[in-house]
C-alpha cells in the first residue's frame, strides 16, 4: 500500500496535471522544471521574472516559461489565481506538439491575450473549478487553450531586471522567515534570481555561502535573545529556527566558540 502511493505520488510529480488552477504564494518564489511551462493570469496581479526579464502578470495577460529555465514567481496584489499550461515533453511521434512547443519557445516571454480567447479561457476554468479531478477536462483545456494561442496573442513590454546582488533585500526576508526552514531558491526568489545565478553571486560578493550566512543570522539572533533573559535555550532553539536544541547547541558552539549555556552564564556576570 505504501509503495503504491509513494509511485503514484512519483508519478504526479514526474506528470503534472496539463492544466491547473493555482494561487501564488505572497512571496517570492524561485524554482525550474523539466517541461515548458503557459502561465495565464485570472485574478490580482503577480510579478514574474524568466531569463532576467521580469514584469507584472494580471488577468488576460501570461509568460512562457521553457524547460530548465530558473524562474522567480510571487503574488503581489491581492489573491494572485492563475491557469498553468503543462506542456507534455516533445516526442518524434508526436511531430505537431513538438512544433507547437518550439513556437512558443521562439515567442516573446510575455504576452497578452485578446478578448475571444479570454472569454473562452473563463468558461473552461469555470468548468475545471466545478470538475477539479477530470483529466480529461484538464487535458482538453490544455490542448484547446495552446492550439488558439498563436492566433490570439500579442507581445507587451518587458523589463529587465537589474541583476545587483540586494542584500538589504535578503536580509528583510531571512527576518520575516528566521522561525522556518529558508531555502536557497526562496532566497534567490526574494531578489528575482535564479538559484544558481544567486548562489554565484553570494558568494563571490560576501565569501560564504547562502546557508552559512542564515545560519549566522540564527545564531546571532539566539544571541539577542539569550541576553534578553526571558525564555529558556529550547524555546530560542524554536524561534531562531533551529530542528531542535541539540542541533542548536552544536551550531552555536561551533560558530561562537562556547556553548549557549556557557554565553547564557556570561551575560549574568
Amino acid at each position: 500500500m505504501t509503495t503504491s502511493a509513494s509511485t503514484e505520488q512519483r508519478a504526479k510529480v514526474l506528470s503534472p496535471r496539463p492544466a491547473q488552477l493555482i494561487t501564488l504564494p505572497a512571496y517570492m518564489e524561485c524554482h525550474d522544471h523539466s517541461y515548458t511551462q503557459i502561465v495565464i493570469g485570472l485574478k490580482g496581479q503577480a510579478e514574474f521574472e524568466v531569463c532576467g526579464s521580469g514584469n507584472i502578470v494580471g488577468p488576460g495577460q501570461g509568460c512562457v516559461v521553457t524547460s530548465g529555465t530558473d524562474h522567480a514567481f510571487g503574488g503581489i496584489v491581492g489573491q494572485s489565481d492563475i491557469l498553468v499550461l503543462n506542456l507534455p515533453l516533445p516526442s518524434d511521434d508526436d511531430p505537431l506538439a513538438l512544433q507547437k512547443i518550439n513556437d512558443l519557445s521562439r515567442s516573446d516571454v510575455y504576452f497578452q491575450l485578446d478578448g475571444q480567447i479570454q472569454k473562452l479561457i473563463q468558461l473552461l476554468v469555470l468548468e475545471m473549478q466545478t470538475h477539479p479531478d477530470d483529466l480529461l477536462l484538464s487535458r482538453a483545456c490544455s490542448d484547446t487553450v495552446t492550439a488558439l494561442l498563436q492566433r490570439h496573442i500579442s507581445s507587451f513590454s518587458t523589463h529587465r531586471k537589474d541583476s545587483r546582488f540586494d542584500l538589504e533585500a535578503v536580509d528583510r526576508y531571512i527576518e520575516q522567515h528566521l522561525s522556518h526552514r529558508i531555502s536557497v531558491a526562496q532566497l534567490a526568489g526574494s531578489v528575482f534570481l535564479g538559484e544558481s545565478q544567486f548562489h554565484s553571486l553570494f558568494k563571490d560578493q560576501l565569501g560564504i555561502t547562502p546557508h552559512q550566512y542564515v545560519l549566522g543570522k540564527r545564531v546571532d539572533m539566539a544571541k539577542s535573545l539569550i541576553e534578553q533573559g526571558r525564555l529558556n535555550l529550547g524555546q530560542i532553539a524554536e524561534l531562531t529556527g533551529f530542528s531542535n536544541q541539540s542541533t542548536f547547541t552544536h551550531t552555536f558552539s561551533r560558530l561562537q566558540g562556547i556553548s549557549p549555556s556557557q554565553f547564557k552564564k556570561s551575560c549574568r556576570n
